[in-house]
């Protein structure tokens, strides 16, 4: 299963404790779905767990059954098509005289518990999640340009920020970062989700600063070697060259020790010198050995 599927999943396993929630719920349910009209309402959905839920979340706010569903309660298309029953759905959500306008009626969701409900039906019916170790994303879906202006103003009254984009004749409001993807996935009711969003975004964090420390030792490495190659190439020109015995003593000890000991990091190589000299101390001698090398015709 994909981890949108998970999520789905856990959504599905919210109790229908009240009359107010599940009507809140079929509402977002029925803003996203395929068909609602004053003719049908049609919901097509490939979750086998959202399939099972809609036969309940319909009963229990409109004590309803489907005029038609998949055999066997799986996945498919689920339809109410009765004049009666269809009316009886519009009036609950204040559409008068049986026409149905795509506007959000904000009426219905003056509550917290509401707005979490219709927001966790618009998920299940047109939402989508990535799996948060590849990146993050969460994206709700419509073909309607009202539902996505006035649903986007809901999540800014509910403290959320929503990018928007139009594409293939639908309008997405999506979210990218994963906080707010934490937090609205608590909100509609899959805690455990955002549980795992975090978990992902915490190792990634891990892995970036190991990777960081990594590449920061690497690079130092290479150029402490490249610095130690360098200074024993000089030592070697300072010696073929007869300069090195005219040197002063401590330059001269401090290519003695390098030439001996070039495996040592700096610090150690200072602790040899009689008396040990810092870290300072022995860069700047083996520095003038490279300079006084350089000098050399």
């Amino acid at each position: 299963m994909s981890f949108s599927s998970d999520v789905k999943a856990e959504l599905c396993r919210v109790g229908l404790n009240s009359r107010a929630q599940a009507l809140a719920e079929c509402y977002g349910v029925m803003l996203f779905c395929n068909t609602f009209d004053n003719r049908e309402i049609r919901v097509v959905t490939r979750s086998d767990c959202f399939a099972q839920r809609l036969p309940k979340l319909l009963q229990r706010a409109f004590s309803l059954k489907f005029d038609e569903q998949p055999e066997g309660g799986g996945q498919g298309t689920f339809v109410v098509s009765s004049t009666e029953s269809v009316a009886r759905i519009l009036d609950a959500f204040g559409y008068l005289g049986g026409l149905v306008s795509h506007h959000v009626n904000l009426g219905l969701l003056e509550d917290e518990s509401s707005r979490a409900g219709f927001l966790r039906g618009a998920f299940l019916a047109g939402g989508s999640v990535t799996d948060p170790e590849k990146r993050y994303h969460l994206e709700l879906v419509t073909d309607h340009y009202m539902v996505s202006r006035e649903i986007t103003a809901l999540f800014l009254d509910m403290g959320f920020e929503p990018k928007s984009v139009s594409r293939g004749g639908n309008y997405i409001m999506y979210f990218k970062q994963s906080s707010v993807i934490e937090d609205l996935l608590t909100t509609i009711g899959a805690p455990l989700a955002a549980m795992r969003v975090m978990a992902a975004k915490i190792e990634k964090d891990m892995t970036n600063q190991v990777n960081r420390k990594v590449n920061c030792d690497t690079a130092n490495v290479t150029k402490t070697v490249e610095a130690s190659a360098a200074t024993m190439e000089a030592i070697r020109k300072l010696r073929s060259s007869g300069t090195l015995e005219n040197l002063s003593p401590k330059l001269r000890e401090a290519a003695i020790l390098r030439e001996e000991n070039p495996e040592l990091s700096i610090e150690e190589l200072g602790a040899l010198c009689d008396p040990p000299v810092t870290k300072s101390g022995i860069n700047h001698r083996l520095r003038q050995l490279r300079r006084t090398a350089e000098e050399i015709k």
